[in-house]
């Protein structure tokens, strides 16, 4: 059975026991909504295999709507608290963000990092090392869903770095339910596995966290 159909399965499954109808069949671009615990159980585990993996076969920061704002300064742009000023070439002054890792305000744009929620490395692993150049393109500068990139203090992106939850949580612990369920909110929208460690330190979060409605649109 393919990701995408177990994880529809799941959903047609949580979604009886709820009353409610679902599509038997999940595709790109369909919308799912499940509960954070059924989204956990429904990420296939598969062990993880980072052979031939570079960085640079996920091509970022692109302009992909040739406005003159790379994806970076796209999402500090949606992200800011308080309006930057733009400038030439895009070029950010001023704004303020918060960098809910850390629970810590910002006030200059180069001292935040745009972080991919599953990193790119972790996405090889999962299964990015079976798509096209293109497809790991569009995950790298994906800004169809606010969870896939953030901005967050350059400190906390460096030690997290390429670590799965099972490893790396933000240091504010208030930030844990979001971060839990944005992580596996980008796993399923990009139909990406979970190794057994990755799956039982998230069943036991998401045993911690309120249950609530996760909604993805699909990528692929």
């Amino acid at each position: 059975m393919g990701k995408l159909k177990a994880l529809a399965v799941g959903i047609v499954a949580a979604a009886a026991l709820a009353g409610a109808t679902a599509p038997a069949v999940a595709d790109p671009g369909d919308t799912v909504s499940t509960t954070l615990r059924q989204a956990v159980a429904d990420l296939p585990v598969v062990a993880e295999d980072r052979t031939g993996y570079e960085r640079s076969k996920f091509r970022h920061w692109v302009d992909a709507d040739r406005d003159g704002c790379n994806t970076r300064a796209e999402v500090l742009l949606e992200e800011a608290v308080v309006p930057p000023m733009v400038g030439s070439g895009c070029a950010i002054s001023g704004g303020v963000w918060h960098s809910y890792y850390d629970d810590a305000d910002q006030t200059a744009a180069r001292a935040l990092d745009i972080d991919h929620m599953v990193p790119l490395a972790e996405a090889w692993d999962s299964g990015a090392s079976a798509w096209t150049p293109a497809e790991r393109q569009a995950y790298a500068n994906d800004l169809g869903d606010a969870r896939a990139l953030v901005a967050v203090t350059a400190r906390e992106n460096r030690q997290k770095a390429d670590q799965d939850p099972a490893t790396w949580l933000p240091s504010d612990e208030g930030a844990t339910c979001r971060y839990v369920g944005e992580w596996v909110a980008v796993k399923t929208r990009w139909g990406l596995t979970v190794d057994d460690v990755e799956a039982e330190a998230l069943r036991e979060m998401a045993d911690g966290c309120p249950d609530g409605e996760l909604t993805v649109v699909l990528a692929r």
